[in-house]
């Protein structure tokens, strides 16, 4: 019975679990913003294009009781009500996330803009041991280029390095073996034919 407990306090103490619960909960009043945008400002509209009190009343009458009124209809209104309900709900929640990713680009950038001039704790300290006040933007400006320029010279050198340790692989391959002995059974065929003229 401990063990059920530990593991249901995992469960429900985990972050996507909870951010599943503030989805739900979210969509709920997101929802009935929806609903109310469709039935109360929408539909309306659309009702009055078509003249009639509401969309639910378009119907084709298929069959009559003995009395006259409609024992059968065929009710496109509501057919037609769902579609558009779904359509609306789809382009305001596609517009939603559109909104919401834009945004969230927006804010990422405007973070990396924000911290771009910035100076680590690293580099304060690493200042403050050469003798550079953090005022002095002069010189704050050139330490900063020079360690962009020692970081930028190390990835080079990362990279060349790389590049050897590849072009070695490959020379250890059996390709560039047997390239390298038809080289040299071409040069010893070559010195051969003069030593003969």
């Amino acid at each position: 019975m401990k063990k059920f407990f530990k593991d249901f306090k995992a469960f429900i103490s985990r972050g996507n679990i909870m951010d599943l619960a503030v989805g739900v909960i979210i969509g709920g009043a997101f929802s009935a913003i929806v609903t109310s945008l469709v039935n109360d400002i929408i539909m309306p509209l659309i009702t009055w294009a078509f003249g009639a009190e509401s969309l639910a009343d378009l119907s084709i009458p298929l069959q009559y009781a003995e009395d006259g009124t409609v024992s059968l209809a065929w009710n496109y209104g509501n057919f037609i009500q769902s579609v558009i309900d779904f359509l609306l709900i789809a382009i305001i929640i596609f517009i939603m996330i559109r909104v919401m990713m834009k945004s969230q680009t927006l804010f990422k950038e405007a973070r990396e803009d924000f911290y771009k001039g910035r100076l680590t704790s690293d580099q304060k300290k690493e200042l403050k041991q050469l003798g550079i006040s953090k005022k002095d933007k002069v010189k704050v400006q050139a330490y900063l280029e020079a360690k962009k320029a020692e970081a930028e010279k190390i990835k080079a050198e990362e990279e060349a390095k790389k590049k050897a340790e590849e072009e070695e692989k490959q020379k250890n391959t059996t390709e560039y073996l047997l390239k390298e002995i038809r080289d040299l059974l071409k040069e010893n065929k070559e010195l051969k034919e003069k030593n003969e003229k």
